[in-house]
């Protein structure tokens, strides 16, 4: 089986009782397009005959033609679309969509009822054929199987989530843009040792003058001088 054959049989078996309904409605309304939509009669020059022919509506493409064309080959891309559980999203569901295309179609027939197309030339006129109320049918079965898609409910298939940028695998918090890691070659690695500034204070022995200005009275003049690293005695208060 081709690859063509096998995709639409595995389409018919993802779609339920409705969509299947809807999907033979779409196709039956394509077909009947091939069957006598219209007789076209005219009258031979010289005699008082009349000349029969059977013309479809691909005979007679019009914009009514085309847009019956587009309304059923739309449904079948539709429910294709969703076999394949492709995930987008139309304004009042799927149902809705194809209720409406059911109706629009039926009306386009209708309004052919009154306004045949001009193709009958002089002397002809212009009749509905057989071909033309399967048509009708066509479509409004279209539109029943709309409704019931409506009154199923059933949800569209859900919107993929975007694949995350393989830039980004580095590291969760932190954004692709900002996340970065340098290598460096070990030839050109190397460490920088900052020397010490000048005026860094270092550690010394404590000083007379040191040891006189943690006194707050002047010293006696009889005490005797203090030995390098000596505190003075605290004095009695008087």
């Amino acid at each position: 089986m081709s690859t063509g054959g096998k995709r639409l049989r595995a389409a018919h078996r993802a779609l339920d009782r409705d969509q299947r309904f809807a999907a033979g409605a779409a196709i039956a309304l394509l077909l009947t397009m091939f069957l006598p939509w219209y007789e076209k009669s005219v009258v031979i020059p010289g005699t008082r005959s009349f000349a029969k022919d059977s013309i479809s509506a691909f005979g007679a493409v019009s914009f009514v033609e085309a847009a019956i064309f587009l309304v059923s080959a739309g449904v079948l891309v539709l429910l294709l679309a969703r076999a394949e559980e492709r995930p987008f999203h139309l304004p009042g569901g799927d149902g809705t969509v194809i209720f409406a295309a059911g109706i629009w179609a039926t009306l386009l027939i209708f309004y052919r009822v009154f306004d045949h197309p001009d193709i009958s030339g002089e002397g002809g006129t212009v009749g509905i054929q057989w071909g033309f109320f399967v048509a009708f049918v066509a479509a409004g079965a279209l539109t029943v199987a709309g409704q019931r898609i409506r009154a199923a409910g059933r949800p569209e298939p859900p919107t993929r989530p975007r694949e995350p940028d393989p830039a980004d695998a580095s590291g969760a918090d932190v954004p692709a843009s900002e996340a970065s890691t340098d290598i460096v070659p070990a030839s050109e690695a190397r460490t920088d040792i900052v020397p010490a500034s000048r005026g860094t204070t270092r550690s010394r022995a404590v000083t007379r003058a040191d040891a006189e200005q943690l006194t707050f009275d002047n010293p006696a003049e009889d005490e005797p001088p203090l030995r390098p690293g000596e505190v003075p005695r605290a004095r009695d208060s008087q």
